[in-house]
């Protein structure tokens, strides 16, 4: 659905900047493609490495210059776009650079907390969690991602096998893996595994899983010895993915602990999410997902499936009209 409000003459150059990882160039393209539900854009994807001695050193101390980058890195050069959008400690230094390079022309908008003075941007958007503050800072619930109902319905249809024929209640498993903090044992994973499998005895119903790059070998081996056998999908990364099918089909959705992607993906669907715990500190991690519990997206598995309604988050499309509207107001002064 456009806007009936901001209608630029020409469709908007809009640029993506990040390291190009899945989880990293989602959010930002998902914003992306939010802007373009709302006004015409121009989309150019961009994925840039920072090389050494840079890459070692916070993100606040890598300078403002293109000669910091490796020579596989896309061009970071004029024409500048209208809106940029960066995410992932690659593009801050970049993101800070451009607003000198384009002498102001463009909107830089900075997703995740970039750790320095939120004032080197125009928008930034961090997760509600990190606690981030400021005039110009929007906090949301997770991140900012590509999931839509069109999206979902559009991967169900694609899928080559017919998701909607699989026997009801039908279960999306959302694998992920080792992160700054936590981790999935093998031992975890095999219990995981077995409360699914009972869920699917018990229910009568249909597991889809999908594995992370990030599940390390010892769990992998755990959910493929114990869970795919119960699994009408189980994906391990090779063929077409079927994560974005399994959410469009899914009646309850099931998703580790250790991913706010994950999560945040699954409450846009407003389908009951299960949150399967992992092994370590949760710290932020715990925080939101108590915002979830508290906006009825998500509760904790413990072994008894539950069923309940919410509406759908929509963050990132909240996140795109405010991004447009302070584009607007800026453009006017």
């Amino acid at each position: 659905m456009r806007s009936v409000g901001f209608q630029p003459a020409e469709p908007l150059n809009v640029w993506t900047v990040t390291d190009g990882r899945a989880g990293i160039e989602a959010q930002a393209v998902g914003l992306a493609e939010a802007l373009a539900r709302k006004t015409p854009i121009r989309l150019t994807t961009k994925r840039v490495r920072v090389r050494t001695p840079w890459s070692w050193l916070p993100a606040g101390f890598v300078p403002a210059s293109r000669t910091t980058l490796t020579t596989d890195s896309d061009p970071i050069d004029a024409p500048w776009p209208d809106i940029w959008i960066g995410c992932g400690r690659a593009s801050i230094a970049l993101s800070m650079g451009v607003r000198r390079w384009s002498r102001g022309r463009a909107f830089v908008v900075q997703l995740q907390d970039p750790r320095v003075n939120s004032r080197e941007f125009d928008v930034v958007v961090p997760p509600i969690h990190d606690g981030l503050e400021g005039q110009n800072v929007l906090p949301i619930v997770g991140a900012c991602h590509r999931v839509t109902p069109e999206k979902l319905d559009q991967a169900v249809l694609e899928f080559p096998r017919q998701l909607d024929e699989l026997a009801p209640p039908r279960f999306a498993v959302l694998v992920g893996g080792k992160s700054k903090r936590q981790d999935i044992s093998a031992n975890r994973a095999r219990e995981i595994s077995e409360s699914l499998a009972d869920v699917q005895r018990q229910t009568g119903g249909t597991l889809m899983a999908t594995l992370s790059r990030r599940t390390s070998e010892a769990a992998r081996l755990q959910f493929r010895t114990h869970l795919a056998p119960h699994c009408a999908i189980f994906y391990e990364g090779e063929g077409a993915n079927p994560y974005f099918a399994m959410l469009g089909a899914a009646d309850h959705v099931f998703v580790t602990a250790d991913s706010v992607n994950m999560a945040t993906e699954a409450a846009a669907t407003g389908k009951p999410v299960h949150v399967l715990s992992v092994e370590g500190a949760g710290g932020k991690l715990d925080r939101f997902h108590q915002s979830l519990v508290r906006r009825g997206c998500a509760r904790p598995f413990t072994g008894r499936l539950e069923s309940w309604n919410y509406p759908p988050l929509l963050e990132t499309d909240r996140v795109a009209g405010a991004v447009l509207t302070a584009y607007a107001a800026r453009a006017r002064r």
